[in-house]
């Protein structure tokens, strides 16, 4: 009778794995790390860079992105960059009172446009 041949399994070299996981390799600029780093230090149990990145990311994919103000704060901060924008090239020859006067002209819009433009509610007649 033949002998039977006795398999002997390769050793695996690294670390053995610790989870079923893939690992997720991130390279992050030193202010970045920074950040997290002084994030890490203000929890109560402290955790290490890695923990600290998942519970950062997260936190980032709890928050969804509707959460975002719409309607009157996206319209204020517009009108704000408007009105900036025009303090930038207004006419200094000008008094004050005509230049405050054009600048509300120029945010409001021409006369003939302002019931035809979409980002102004429409007035009820």
């Amino acid at each position: 009778m033949a002998k039977s041949k006795r398999v002997i399994p390769k050793k695996r070299r690294g670390r053995p794995a610790t989870g079923k996981d893939p690992l997720t390799a991130l390279r992050l600029p030193p202010e970045l790390t920074r950040a997290i780093e002084a994030w890490a230090a203000q929890q109560g149990d402290e955790p290490n860079r890695s923990e600290a990145i998942r519970r950062l990311v997260e936190l980032g994919l709890t928050v969804r992105p509707n959460d975002r103000p719409k309607g009157k704060g996206q319209k204020q901060r517009a009108r704000e960059i408007a009105g900036g924008t025009i303090d930038e090239l207004t006419d200094l020859s000008a008094n004050p009172d005509d230049q405050a006067n054009r600048k509300r002209h120029l945010l409001k819009g021409p006369e003939e446009f302002r019931r035809v433009r979409v980002d102004r509610p429409s007035r009820k007649t």
